[in-house]
């Protein structure tokens, strides 16, 4: 537990040591003399947040930088209670189960449950969580992840950067029972069992500048399908742009006849995501809001009505495009990286 968190019965959370600093900072800028304006646009702070801390500092000094006492009832759970619940969440375990729950832990302590809740709130914790992560044995992991990251954030001039996949065997389902509509009160329903009507594979290259979408519905994924696919795309780009294409590491995105085409079709440049790494394509992105706008909840009593559903909704993605924009520079990546593999090896 940080000790300032149990050193003046006046301070609140707010009274960090960041906090803190940062007032002082502005009353020491306040000394050194300048108008709040300019202190506030040197420390990157609102102007009203500089006259606040300069007008406490002169009537109550350094007292004044604390926040004062604020309305509602007087705490009852000692910092103690308070730290114990937090050490507890993070570092052990009830005999019976992998984590603690609100209950379990409000019996343990003799507190509510709902102070529990307060309790973990206030310090992040949902130990009911847990997330997934896969670190990446490409050796050149770095190469490729700097290589992606810079198409998305300084993507070169006269090309187009696509996003490509594929989404293979979508199932046409037809639930066994009508799906009933959503009422008041009432969800929309539909029956936990379906009645498969075959599949098809989708192909998608995502431009990561416009959001626009180039697709081709198949009945399988193989070399001459993603070939045809390309073939697509080199006919819908404009010919005086050069295309690079982020894909993952699927055997059929590079085999000799992929090579062959390559080499007939010098404007298209190949960028391969790392081992492990699909997360880095854009594109699934996109069949992410495919999967959940359109698919999850639909019915379909043939792969041509499949067909139909997937293509209508492109058409419309298309007249209104969302690109996806791209934030995490490649040393944030590296660095969650590094934190990970830190913590593995420990």
């Amino acid at each position: 537990m940080n000790p300032s968190f149990r050193t003046h019965p006046l301070h609140r959370p707010s009274d960090t040591p960041q906090a803190l600093a940062l007032r002082s900072r502005i009353v020491l800028a306040v000394a050194e003399g300048g108008a709040n304006t300019a202190i506030a646009a040197r420390l990157g702070v609102n102007r009203a947040t500089v006259a606040k801390w300069r007008h406490r500092f002169a009537a109550d000094r350094l007292e004044g930088l604390v926040d004062a006492p604020r309305p509602g009832a007087e705490r009852t759970i000692g910092d103690e209670v308070i730290e114990a619940v937090v050490v507890e969440t993070l570092e052990t375990a009830p005999k019976d189960a992998t984590h603690w729950s609100t209950r379990t832990m409000a019996e343990r302590h003799g507190i509510s449950r709902q102070t529990v809740s307060e309790i973990w709130r206030a310090f992040g914790l949902k130990p009911w969580r847990q997330d997934e992560f896969k670190v990446s044995p490409d050796p050149d992991l770095i190469e490729k992840v700097r290589d992606l990251v810079g198409l998305y954030l300084s993507p070169p001039v006269a090309a187009a950067v696509y996003a490509l996949d594929e989404k293979p065997q979508i199932q046409a389902l037809n639930r066994s029972a009508p799906i009933l509509p959503m009422l008041p009160t009432t969800p929309s329903k539909a029956t936990h069992d379906y009645v498969r009507n075959g599949t098809v594979d989708l192909f998608a290259a995502l431009n990561i500048a416009t959001g626009t979408v180039i697709t081709d519905l198949r009945k399988s994924h193989t070399a001459a399908d993603f070939i045809a696919f390309l073939n697509k795309i080199d006919t819908e780009v404009p010919a005086e742009l050069d295309v690079h294409v982020i894909l993952d590491n699927l055997s059929t995105h590079k085999t000799p006849a992929v090579h062959e085409w390559l080499l007939r079709h010098r404007r298209f440049h190949f960028h391969f995501t790392p081992t492990y790494g699909s997360w880095m394509n854009l594109v699934e992105r996109w069949f992410s809001a495919l999967t959940t706008k359109k698919l999850q909840r639909s019915a379909h009593r043939s792969v041509k009505a499949l067909a139909a559903d997937i293509t209508a909704w492109v058409e419309n993605w298309n007249q209104n495009p969302t690109p996806f924009t791209w934030h995490k520079t490649a040393d944030q990546i590296l660095d969650r990286l590094a934190g990970y593999c830190r913590a593995i090896n420990k």
